[in-house]
């Protein structure tokens, strides 16, 4: 059991808690389809079980266009949809709290004179502003999270949806006049509270950054046809074209070693002796049937080789922006080091002034409680 110290520890603590359950909910099933639907299903005469079900195929456009929908989904109906939400039920509780708000009984007032001093009272601005919704004990945290877990969807995934962060720009842009318009008619005003920065959400945001490029740079290498695409046309192609591509990706199998179960009832096709699947693996001819060729693993170490040196360019260029375009300006670093300095000598001029009177102030007090000398 935790057992924090103060409230801010407290506080980081539960939001990093709530932002990890977030992020499941939210990114499971893109992680899945990114990096582990279709990566390994076997091929047809043994396809890999795992509880005795089979594991599932991508589509035959593959599995980066399946991600590319599913983002697609997120980042604009999803986004429009809970934009329309938030707007709603602010306006549906304040449509419900005037139900049921209760101002007093005017039956048992004694004059007019009453009827008209409650009516003015009511109509207050302070009795207007609390019969508004109160925020409760996180405040804007809901907002935060949202912009965060957008943030996450923007670089994690943004090699496959490039689209997303002007999708993103789009429905910050309107959600801002939504929750300006929110904020001012529906909610209360909430009480501020003087803060540095914004707290444990720049960690998160940083190790966003930095998962981002190892998220890209295997879906590049691993969920799209780039990299095997620039070996066959280094080491296969002759005319150094990806002509032909297409067909070096497939498989050939033979009918007859189907597995048990697995070949189809009914076909269109009769008298077929070899079928394609999508896989790099040595046709039913060769010695090694069904095994994995070289070209795979020369592919294997050209993702691997990318992955590296993607990660490595990145994280360079991350250094010199850094570099280049500092969190706090030299000048201003600078003049914020010389007003430290005159503030640190004016606080040792002042504390050696006092020292100074002090010590005059007791060698009078000295003399004159001292006896005279006869």
């Amino acid at each position: 059991m935790e057992l924090l110290r103060t409230q801010t520890e407290f506080d980081e603590s539960l939001t990093i808690k709530i932002y990890l359950f977030q992020f499941v909910n939210y990114y499971t099933s893109i992680i899945y389809i990114a990096f582990l639907k279709g990566k390994n299903v076997g091929y047809p005469a043994k396809y890999l079980r795992i509880f005795g079900l089979r594991q599932e195929e991508c589509s035959p456009g593959g599995c980066l266009m399946e991600l590319s929908i599913q983002l697609f989904i997120i980042m604009v109906g999803q986004q429009a949809l809970n934009t329309v939400v938030e707007m709603i039920i602010p306006v549906g509780l304040n449509w419900f709290n005037s139900l049921t708000e209760n101002t007093g009984r005017l039956d048992n007032l004694k004059s007019t004179s009453e009827e008209e001093d409650l009516a003015t009272a009511v109509k207050k601005p302070w009795i207007e502003d609390y019969r508004l919704l109160d925020w409760g004990p996180r405040g804007l945290f809901p907002e935060y999270l949202e912009m965060v877990m957008q943030y996450g969807f923007v670089t994690l995934f943004v090699t496959a949806f490039p689209l997303g962060p002007f999708f993103a720009l789009l429905n910050n842009v309107f959600e801002m006049r939504l929750d300006a318009k929110k904020f001012l008619k529906y909610f209360r005003r909430p009480i501020p509270h003087r803060v540095p920065n914004i707290g444990v959400w720049y960690r998160v945001l940083d190790i966003l950054g930095k998962l981002a490029v190892i998220t890209n740079a295997f879906i590049i290498a691993f969920s799209s046809n780039y990299i095997p695409r620039m070996v066959y046309i280094s080491l296969v192609s002759e005319d150094n074209t990806d002509k032909g591509f297409l067909n070096n990706t497939l498989a050939y199998f033979d009918t007859k070693d189907f597995e048990k179960g697995i070949a189809p009832l009914s076909s269109s096709y009769t008298n077929v002796t070899y079928c394609r699947y999508k896989d790099y693996r040595n046709p039913p001819w060769s010695p090694q049937r069904y095994e994995r060729p070289t070209f795979y693993y020369e592919v294997l170490v050209a993702r691997l080789t990318f992955i590296v040196i993607f990660q490595n360019i990145v994280s360079l260029v991350k250094v010199a922006v850094q570099w280049l375009i500092p969190d706090v300006p030299n000048a201003l670093s600078d003049r914020i080091k010389r007003e430290s300095y005159l503030t640190t000598q004016m606080i040792i001029k002042n504390e050696a002034k006092k020292a100074a009177e002090i010590e005059h102030m007791d060698g009078m007090l000295h003399g004159v409680n001292s006896p005279k000398s006869l």
